[in-house]
């Protein structure tokens, strides 16, 4: 039976524009109607990048709730269900996803407050988890920017604890530019006047679009990874630096070694607040996170009992270039640990860079199957995506599904050691997966 929140979802997504349509002007006409819940929020950590922003407000949230501080949070998109978008604060260091009930009130709100007026549903839904946040008590709030920054509808907070942006690559490039300048340039858009801002460590060009945008705006100190700050793993230990000293943390529950510099990141960002968070709450954090196919072990459900005895079965939601290369690093990490041959389940979005993506795994991996992504109706073609695979250099052929590739894999494929398989592409590939295998997020 379908949920009273995602029966008004569907009629608004039928009712409303698809796609994107960059611009405040909707956002704050419907704002202005619910009496502006937006200016009634707890102070908010605005979180913008290409790569890294979900996990670093992963991050965010198991510091700040290690310290006891009640926590909403707003993340996109969802895997399973659109109510993990939000998660509201149950009480200190507590929080779950919105029950339905709620959610489904304040969608019909936001649907009666915008009336016939031209809106997107990305907007209805900022305008329902506003009404959320600003109505629940709590501490804080993490927001995550959807796309770009500058004219991203949650772009309404006038006055952030902290504006946090993660690494910048190429991505949506129709919509923010065919430059990781010009796309920094947008995400940029959430530094606020006054305000500080941390800056995960990238390339120079970036940095110095970032640094120009904070002195014309006037905002607070900018704190720059790799200049300001810096995290790395020395002796299986996470260290951390920055002007105010040095901590010895342990590594996070997050594997790959870009998540050192979401790490990173996050505490800088929790120093910058001038919240009370002590090395204990940083500690618990790292040790707890958890954030659901970027790099998730998958250990049961239906997909891993597919698989063939003994396999390691991998789910990552990434889907551009610069996740390619983190994603491609990070497997080879693990080779080095313990090699497997390594088998790459594919789907991903028409609007993506297959080529990008596959060239980091040149050399690491046996073979790829490409799938279909039953949700969307914008997934390359399974075959057309075999071919990008193939172009990058890569084994491929197209199959029906996860499924069938599992089966595949037990009957077709010798092994000198049980199979490594890595599931990933896109988020929504990740989240058909995971409902597929019966371990949705919690």
């Amino acid at each position: 039976m379908m949920s009273r929140s995602l029966a008004i979802i569907d009629r608004l997504a039928a009712l409303h524009p698809k796609g994107y349509d960059l611009t405040l002007t909707r956002i704050l006409r419907l704002l202005d109607a619910l009496g502006n819940p937006q200016r009634r929020l707890p102070p908010v950590f605005h979180v913008a990048g290409t790569n890294g922003k979900g996990s670093t407000v992963a991050f965010l949230r198991a510091i700040l709730e290690a310290a006891g501080l009640r926590v909403h949070t707003d993340t996109s998109p969802h895997l399973v269900s659109y109510n993990e978008r939000y998660r509201l604060a149950t009480g200190p260091g507590a929080s779950a996803f919105v029950d339905d009930a709620r959610f489904a009130d304040a969608l019909a709100r936001a649907e009666v407050a915008n009336g016939a007026e031209p809106i997107t549903l990305f907007e209805l839904l900022t305008a329902a988890g506003f009404l959320l946040f600003a109505e629940t008590p709590a501490d804080v709030v993490l927001l995550e920017v959807g796309l770009g920054g500058r004219f991203d509808s949650t772009n309404v907070i006038d006055d952030p604890l902290v504006s946090v942006i993660t690494s910048i690559s190429l991505d949506h490039q129709a919509f923010l530019g065919d430059t990781v300048e010009k796309i920094a340039f947008e995400k940029a858009g959430i530094v606020k006047a006054g305000r500080p801002v941390v800056l995960s460590p990238n390339l120079d060009s970036v940095r110095a679009v970032f640094e120009a945008v904070a002195r014309d705006v006037k905002a607070g100190p900018l704190k720059v990874g790799g200049q300001d700050f810096t995290a790395y793993e020395e002796q299986g230990r996470l260290v951390f630096q920055d002007e105010d000293g040095l901590l010895d943390l342990p590594l996070p529950r997050l594997p790959g070694r870009h998540q050192i510099q979401n790490a990173g990141t996050a505490i800088a960002a929790v120093r910058a607040s001038g919240l009370d968070v002590s090395t204990a709450a940083i500690e618990t954090g790292l040790e707890t996170v958890d954030w659901p196919a970027r790099l998730q072990r998958l250990t049961h459900g239906a997909v891993v009992a597919a698989a063939p005895q003994g396999a390691e079965v991998w789910l990552d939601g990434g889907h551009n270039p610069g996740a390619g290369e983190v994603v491609a690093s990070a497997m080879a990490d693990l080779e080095e640990r313990l090699a497997r041959p390594l088998f790459l389940v594919t789907g991903m979005l028409s609007t993506k860079d297959p080529a990008g993506f596959f060239t980091p795994f040149k050399g690491l991996v046996r073979h790829v199957f490409t799938v279909p992504i039953p949700q969307s109706e914008a997934a390359w073609a399974p075959e057309a995506l075999a071919e990008a695979a193939r172009a990058a250099g890569l084994s491929a052929q197209a199959v029906d599904g996860p499924m069938e590739a599992m089966r595949l894999l037990g009957e077709g494929w010798q092994y000198e050691r049980a199979p490594r398989v890595l599931i990933c592409g896109s988020l929504y590939l990740a989240g058909d997966v995971l409902a597929l295998n019966g371990t949705p997020p919690r």
